[in-house]
């Protein structure tokens, strides 16, 4: 142990830390090196010890603090606020609580920071109880950052953990205070209400900061939030325009930043992958760890996941997905595998991705009605029926009941259709506070089962609905019609208790008969024939049945026109009925396959077509002319025809008579030939 030291030397020192200390200037370099003076004096003063910690802690020297107090263990035994605080600065939070957990009797400012890590630490529980412990058991000027806490603490343990919060009576006098409560109204569900609280606490915000920079970053941090709402009441624009106006900004809080860009990738979804590709940069920052719940790292990680997939990053998308985290995140990590599967043009490993991941037994809803879905778009409709069926309580839900019933009636199994349904009204039966639904479903399973007829399974519904509500007569009316299809005595004692009751009722439930006549003439309607053809409505021609009659009257007074009866076509005597006719035979004679031109129709010589000089082939060159004995024939047997007359050339050929004077007749073409 140090000898002590003349006191002319150690009451300066301290005469000059008491003055730093006085004037509130612990960041001034002096200040350490008197502390470290009297340390080389007496390296068991504590009091100098602890001067040199806390004026670390106000340079920002919290790694130096640490390492002060881990080289001193003696003279540390009264720092471990300190301690904890400079670790909890240093983002080392489960260090920090370790730390703060070994003090026996923690003062108001070690809850204080132990309430910070544990809010960080997302023990949401235990820091609501020491926020209450402090606020009850403590009376000082920090009353308002105490109210702030704990209803950041309420509205965390709604958002996060979806517990309801109890109602503490806190005020919102400040626009923190107010963005939580809005946050709270969030989580429950809210949204018109949170929304209204947000403008309030904007302008609370507008009108209690003074410095521009502090009131930018606070006010884009309310504007995220009404975007985030918008977004859920699904107006998509509104939202997008505001987190634009924040990143625009450019604030300095990484978190922020973050936050609006995964928001606006979200809204992009497939399109603008431009922008989205920026945006995701900013959802990478460093420090964002530190900034973000986790839950909400998770959406930012899944988002990227997404943004990986739409762009055919596989590889980018599967080193994403490592990154995801807790029960949620395991049921988005299985789907978006699927989907890499069926994105990749491998259906069946995207399936037996699903199913392996179920039969763990840690799937829920939504990855069986992915796994669903995948069944559907390749055409397994009955495995898909069967994963519905998987499903618990969930596949009495009326939208699955619809979807089962669809489905199976697509394939004609009737049967199983009316299964689906008979399960869930047996099952809506048993549940309490289910009679809107268990009516609804009781009504369409009997329009079905009437539809396929099955009147008398059909009838056992309506008597349960009829029971349920006796005054409906559209559940009266539909009963006499099913019993009509089997027992006509039963029907026929209904339709009697329907005639006594229906004109009470309908005088009350229907609207009067001058409402529903409207201005419909009465007589116009009355002379209308019951038949109208085609062309009488477009000539605008409509008679009635008297007005024809009188008009056959006056064309022949005492003569009624009969009607022409439709004669039975003729059929030849030689008719088969079980040959197939001609598909040529509306054609005409020269346009059928079978068709042979006689020599009428063969074209002549050809005097006076080609070249000049030229004479057709046929006339030089044909064997088979008039001369020439036809095939098959006898030369013999027929007498010899006399010599052909010697051709001419075209120029010596001299025209008709008719033709010359038909040419003549032609007139001359305006400056032709």
């Amino acid at each position: 142990m140090a000898s002590k030291q003349p006191k002319d030397k150690i009451t300066p020192l301290y005469a000059e830390l008491n003055r730093y200390k006085l004037n509130g200037d612990y960041t001034n370099p002096r200040i350490l090196s008197v502390a470290s003076r009297l340390l080389k004096l007496d390296r068991e003063d504590s009091i100098a010890f602890k001067c040199k910690i806390v004026c670390l802690i106000h340079q920002s020297e919290f790694a130096q603090a640490i390492k002060e107090i881990a080289n001193n263990p003696n003279l540390a035994s009264d720092l471990m606020f300190e301690k904890a605080y400079c670790q909890y600065r240093l983002n080392k939070i489960p260090d920090a609580l370790k730390t703060l957990r070994t003090i026996s009797d923690p003062d108001a400012k070690a809850k204080e920071l132990l309430g910070q890590v544990l809010y960080r630490l997302e023990e949401y529980d235990e820091c609501l109880d020491i926020y209450k412990d402090l606020i009850k058991n403590s009376s000082d000027d920090f009353e308002e950052e105490r109210g702030t806490n704990i209803s950041a603490v309420l509205a965390a343990l709604q958002l996060w953990k979806s517990q309801e919060a109890e109602d503490l009576g806190l005020n919102e006098e400040t626009y923190e205070m107010s963005f939580n409560k809005a946050s709270l109204l969030a989580g429950k569900g809210l949204l018109k209400e949170a929304l209204e609280e947000l403008e309030r606490a904007e302008r609370l915000c507008k009108e209690s900061l003074d410095e521009e920079d502090d009131e930018e970053m606070e006010l884009g941090v309310i504007r995220v939030q009404k975007g985030y709402i918008l977004q859920l009441m699904g107006k998509n624009d509104e939202a997008l325009a505001l987190y634009n106006q924040v990143v625009k900004a450019r604030p300095g809080e990484v978190g922020l930043l973050a936050v609006a860009s995964n928001n606006i990738v979200s809204l992009n979804k497939d399109q603008n992958v431009f922008d989205s590709k920026k945006k995701i940069k900013a959802t990478q920052a460093n420090g964002l760890e530190n900034k973000l719940t986790k839950h909400q790292q998770n959406i930012l990680n899944y988002n990227r996941c997404l943004f990986y997939l739409y762009t055919n990053q596989f590889d980018n998308c599967r080193k994403q997905l490592k990154k995801l985290e807790g029960k949620e995140a395991e049921d988005t990590l299985a789907v978006i595998e699927a989907a890499l599967f069926s994105r990749e043009k491998r259906p069946e490993k995207a399936t037996d991705c699903l199913e392996e991941f179920i039969s763990e037994g840690n799937a829920s809803v939504y990855v069986n009605l992915s796994l669903a879905q995948l069944y559907l778009t390749q055409g397994n409709v009955r495995k898909a029926c069967d994963t519905l069926k998987t499903l618990g309580d969930t596949q009495y839900a009326p939208g699955v009941v619809s979807t089962l019933v669809a489905l199976y009636t697509n394939i004609d199994d009737v049967d199983s259709a009316l299964e689906v349904l008979d399960a869930a009204v047996d099952w809506y039966k048993m549940q309490e506070g289910a009679q809107k639904e268990l009516n609804t479903l009781l009504r369409e399973s009997t329009d079905f089962k009437m539809a396929h007829g099955q009147s008398q399974a059909a009838t056992a519904l309506l008597e349960d609905l009829r029971n349920a509500n006796p005054d409906d007569i559209k559940t009266l009316a539909q009963l006499i019609s099913a019993y009509s299809k089997f027992d006509a005595k039963r029907a026929q004692d209904l339709a009697e208790l329907l005639s006594l009751a229906t004109p009470f009722r309908l005088s009350q439930e229907l609207p009067p008969v001058e409402e529903l006549a409207g201005n419909i003439d009465v007589d116009a309607l009355e002379t209308t024939p019951l038949s109208v053809t085609s062309r009488q409505l477009k000539r605008g021609v409509v008679t009635s049945p008297t007005e024809e009659a009188a008009a056959v009257e006056a064309e022949a007074p005492g003569v009624i026109k009969k009607k022409k009866k439709k004669r039975k076509p003729k059929l030849p005597k030689n008719y088969d009925p079980s040959a197939t006719p001609d598909p040529e035979r509306w054609l005409p004679m020269r346009e059928r396959s079978t068709f042979r031109a006689r020599k009428k129709y063969k074209k002549q010589g050809g005097v006076g077509k080609g070249t000049q000089g030229a004479t057709t082939g046929a006339s030089e060159m044909d064997a088979s002319g008039p001369s020439s004995p036809k095939p098959g024939s006898n030369s013999s047997s027929t007498p010899a025809s006399p010599a052909p007359p010697k051709q001419q050339g075209p120029r010596q050929q001299k025209p008709s008579q008719s033709g010359a004077r038909k040419k003549q007749n032609k007139k001359k073409k305006k400056g032709g030939w």
